[in-house]
């Protein structure tokens, strides 16, 4: 995949700078052309020597010092036209800041500057620092600019600390190297995915809920926004959201759940209904906090019937894909085939969740896929996100 392909690495002033040479390593094993620029801070932890052995080539240092004999061009310039993915790593918040800011001072700035390929970020530095105000709003600048950030892992740091900041994994790295060479599997598809449990309310402060915590659905939208779909986000929960592909609208009731799915259904290619909605909603809302009676032992709530949103909207399909979720705790097929035939949806993601490490509250499920005139396909237990990852590989291969 990587074959012939131009990849600049920009290295930058951080204690990390030791494990881009792994990196470099990796990119030549799988055939790059690799060319590396390094900042003035950079050279203080790895010699320009250690990186040109590694890529065999000269490393690139300052924009006002010729590196041959033979150079006779800007280099920034040429080297921002050579350039198919431009690579930072470590990225210190000081080229982030930079980069973001329009500030080009050095080889690295101006060179960064002046492409126009695909530029792959790969923040590094303590935690405190991550979370500074300014650099997130310079990260944000940049997801702006249509510039990917891999956000930094979480560990033990060169400080002594613990925290978020060390730089990802090799394996993680060369994955998002190789995914910007890839066509995203979803790019043009319009999806719509909810999360969390609805919350009707009994007063100013009760509400009736459930137990869902969002995060299938979380993981169903980011996953589809990282392969290149563009998501619309209706939930009740908040989370890290990791793409800017990504549109999250926030919501509290199943009426509301209702009307924004009302708004946006008819765009869409793909609806997941992961979104527990609550059955009831009390049919009327007290406007100041219910006080409890010493002398009232019984409290009656009359509740409504909420709208079944999934059965309503399914009405409305003219060719979008529709998926539904059901959770159970005996009967599992029997209960999901029954649904997926009652509410006209194409397809159920069924789980047991009265078994350990599957459903609401959890990191992972075990679900099984029914579908029209298909055998029932049961997934083993694995995180959300790996099932999330696995069910738009799926709906690419034998859906879309």
């Amino acid at each position: 995949m990587l074959k012939g392909k131009h990849i600049t690495l920009y290295v930058t002033g951080g204690i990390a700078v030791y494990k881009s040479l792994n990196i470099v390593r990796e990119l030549i094993k799988n055939q790059a052309e690799v060319q590396v620029v390094m900042t003035k801070a950079a050279q203080e932890f790895v010699t320009p020597l250690t990186f040109a052995t590694l890529s065999q080539r000269p490393v690139l240092t300052d924009n006002f010092v010729a590196q041959s004999a033979q150079d006779d061009f800007i280099p920034h310039i040429k080297l921002a036209r050579w350039t198919d993915l431009a690579v930072v790593v470590p990225a210190t918040a000081n080229i982030i800041g930079k980069l973001a800011n329009g500030i080009a001072d050095d080889l690295t700035s101006t060179t960064l500057m002046a492409t126009s390929a695909p530029k792959l970020i790969f923040p590094t530095m303590n935690t405190t620092m991550w979370n500074n105000p300014a650099v997130q709003t310079n990260i944000n600048t940049l997801n702006l600019m249509d510039i990917r950030i891999v956000d930094p892992d979480s560990g033990f740091l060169a400080e002594g600390e613990m925290g978020k900041g060390r730089l990802p994994e090799l394996n993680t790295i060369m994955v998002e190297i190789f995914k910007m060479f890839t066509k995203p599997l979803l790019a043009g598809t319009n999806v719509i995915v909810t999360a969390g449990g609805t919350k009707e309310a009994i007063d100013p402060v009760r509400f009736i809920g459930n137990n869902s915590s969002g995060k299938m659905g979380i993981a169903m939208a980011n996953v589809a926004a990282d392969m290149g779909a563009h998501v619309t986000l209706i939930t009740t929960v908040h989370d890290s959201l990791s793409s800017p592909n990504l549109n999250e609208i926030k919501i509290s009731t199943a009426l509301e759940m209702q009307k924004e799915l009302e708004n946006h259904f008819e765009s869409s290619n793909v609806l997941i209904m992961a979104a527990a909605v609550s059955d009831f909603r009390p049919a009327h809302k007290a406007d100041q906090k219910i006080k409890k009676n010493d002398d009232k032992e019984l409290y009656t709530i009359e509740l409504k019937k909420n709208p079944d949103i999934l059965k309503e909207i399914a009405k409305k399909k003219s060719g979008q894909f529709v998926v539904g979720f059901a959770a159970e705790t005996e009967n599992l097929i029997p209960y999901a085939k029954k649904k997926l035939h009652e509410k006209n949806v194409d397809m159920i993601l069924a789980n047991d969740v009265s078994k350990a490490g599957s459903g609401f509250n959890v990191d992972t499920n075990e679900i099984t896929l029914i579908r029209h005139d298909k055998d029932p396909e049961t997934w083993p237990l694995m995180s959300k996100s790996d099932i999330a990852a696995k069910f738009w590989e799926y709906y690419e291969q034998n859906i879309k």
